[in-house]
């Protein structure tokens, strides 16, 4: 019987992300996946660490109330923080099962200054990308990464690898 894996968003980039770092993690199981909308409780665009962690926290736990009888819930939320060097933009991973939690952050990347001007100006991350490289709906697609990286780093290959992290607790759950 196939495990159930709720993803806290409709985005498909979150959605395929999940969808093969539980297919890497845990190759053995069976897992049917299914997407649902619900608040990150958090601003559209979280502005620093600890907002973004909470963000993908909220998505996971509501996720969890709307849909009880999965297995596993999976929130993602991704985030900028200005820092002394620049904007960094990253994102959290937060998944639940009914007794443990694993989570894990992406890598950060420098975001260039005019998005960052766009994003101080009010405007979220993914329209702020889609201004400045003439793109539409990206944070669907390669998202900021892929765009600054000319494609060779979309956005779903950037989620899977903390996906797979988050989920080593549930790998070795002697050890947490």
């Amino acid at each position: 019987m196939s495990k159930l894996v709720v993803v806290a968003s409709k985005n498909p980039v979150k959605v395929n992300a999940s969808v093969e770092g539980f297919a890497k993690m845990l190759p053995k199981e069976d897992f049917a996946f299914r997407s649902i909308d619900v608040s990150s409780d958090v601003s559209d665009q979280p502005m620093t660490d600890e907002e973004t962690l909470k963000g993908a926290t909220n998505r996971a736990k509501n996720a969890q109330k709307e849909e009880p009888e999965a297995d596993f819930w999976v929130g993602i939320e991704g985030g900028i923080q200005d820092t002394d060097h620049g904007m960094m933009a990253f994102a959290w991973v937060v998944i639940l099962s009914a007794d443990q939690e694993g989570r894990s952050r992406t890598s950060t990347f420098h975001l260039p200054p005019k998005v960052k001007e766009l994003i101080h100006q009010g405007v979220e991350l993914g329209y702020a990308n889609d201004q400045v490289f003439g793109e539409k709906n990206s944070k669907h697609k390669g998202g900021a990464v892929g765009s600054l990286t000319g494609g060779e780093l979309n956005r779903t290959e950037y989620y899977v690898q903390p996906v797979l992290l988050a989920l080593v607790p549930f790998v070795n759950p002697d050890l947490y």
